[in-house]
This record gives C-alpha cells, sequence and structure tokens, in this order.
C-alpha cells in the first residue's frame, strides 16, 4: 500500500474503482451539503473520474488531488480538454482547464489550500487501518471551518476480503471525524445478487454521510 502499489494499478489498467458514469450517491446527495457555486469543491484521490467533470458544471472551483500521472492525463485526453500543465518538481505537476484544477503528486504534501466541500468516494476507504488516522487529519486540515464532507465508505467483514477497498465501519467514521456532526445519509445492504456478495462477503454495504467541522469560535 505505497504510492509503487498505486503507479502499477494505473499502469496495468487494473482500476475496478473507477465507474464509467458519476457515482449515483453524489447525484442523490451532493445538495445536502448546501453548496454554492462559489463554493470551492476538493475531490481527493480523484483519478480519472468523471464525478470532477459533473461537479465542475455546478461549482466554479473543483480540485482533485491524485497520484497518477496517467490517470490525470487520461481524464484530459477522455474528454478532450488541452490542459495548462505547471511543473512544480519532485514529480508533482498541476493540470488546470477551465473550473478543473488536478494536483499531480501525494495527497499528504501537495500544496493545496484548504476548500469549502469535499467529496469523498473512493480515497478513505483506499487507506489501510495504519494509515486512516493521518488521511482524516489531513483532509479536515483541508476543509474550511463550516465545511462539509460528502464522504461514501463501505462495511464489510474485513477478515472475508483483502482490501483496498478496505471496510470503514461507523464506529470508525465517528472516530476518525470526532468533533465534527456527523450524519449517516444512507446504507445500502447488498443483496447475493451484488458482486461481491457472490464472492462469498456474508454483508457489504455502502454507506453516505454528510461530515460538518466545526465552525469557527468567535
Amino acid at each position: 500500500m505505497d504510492a509503487e502499489f498505486w503507479h502499477s494499478r494505473w499502469a496495468e489498467n487494473r482500476i475496478g474503482f473507477h465507474l464509467d458514469d458519476a457515482n449515483p450517491l453524489l447525484l442523490k446527495y451532493w445538495a445536502a451539503l448546501g453548496a454554492t457555486r462559489a463554493d470551492s469543491v476538493l475531490v481527493p484521490m480523484c483519478g480519472k473520474s468523471i464525478d470532477l467533470d459533473w461537479l465542475a458544471q455546478k461549482h466554479s472551483s473543483v480540485v482533485g488531488i491524485e497520484l497518477s500521472q496517467i490517470a490525470v492525463r487520461s481524464f484530459f485526453a477522455e474528454h478532450l480538454y488541452t490542459p495548462m500543465v505547471i511543473e512544480q518538481g519532485n514529480g508533482q505537476a498541476i493540470y488546470e482547464f477551465d473550473e478543473i484544477k488536478i494536483h499531480c503528486g501525494d495527497f499528504f504534501t501537495v500544496p493545496v489550500e484548504p476548500t469549502d466541500v469535499v467529496y469523498d468516494r473512493a480515497a478513505l476507504i483506499a487507506m489501510p487501518e495504519t494509515l486512516r488516522r493521518q488521511y482524516a487529519e489531513r483532509l479536515l486540515s483541508l476543509t474550511k471551518p463550516g465545511g462539509r464532507i460528502l464522504l461514501i465508505t463501505l462495511d464489510y467483514p474485513q477478515e472475508q476480503l483483502n482490501g483496498p477497498p478496505f471496510s470503514v465501519d461507523e464506529a470508525e467514521v465517528n472516530a476518525l471525524f470526532e468533533g465534527c456532526n456527523i450524519t449517516l445519509l444512507e446504507r445500502d445492504d447488498k443483496d447475493e445478487s451484488h458482486p461481491r456478495r457472490k464472492q462469498g462477503i456474508s454483508r457489504f454495504a455502502e454507506e453516505a454521510w454528510l461530515i460538518e467541522t466545526p465552525t469557527l469560535a468567535l
């Protein structure tokens, strides 16, 4: 679970986590964040997700962070966008086209300004347990006071399936985002027809969370 792991996944096109359409939970629950067009959006570990394009239709500033240069270049190529590229050194670069800016580099170190709202579909659940606390702290540091996070997680018996994506249950969400206002928007328990259940997983659920960060004290 180091950078080389993700680079190899993209190089070998082993990207089962990529969706060809906008995520249904994003479409269903983005309005719950009460975000305006002027609100800036952060999408950590964005890959080449079409969700970036959907968000750019609603917001003037959509900022992605992605480790793989293959993923970043694929996103712009597949949308026929020609981005401005600003090399940052140490293998990092910024790709920018209209409302969309993608920082190609390590999530934990790229210089990104805090944003108003965050969409995390597959970043937290891509982190092994040993990195999830560090990830959550970094994510909160990139979210403005009073900001909102739409977080998508999975809940299943971890011992029955090797991640990623990993299981992050309700207790862990509450622990990682302690001090925030946390609301479970939906829990979708998959039936036996779901591909993961067909692999023998006894239960498999997808959950959507609204996380609201504290406002600054007066």
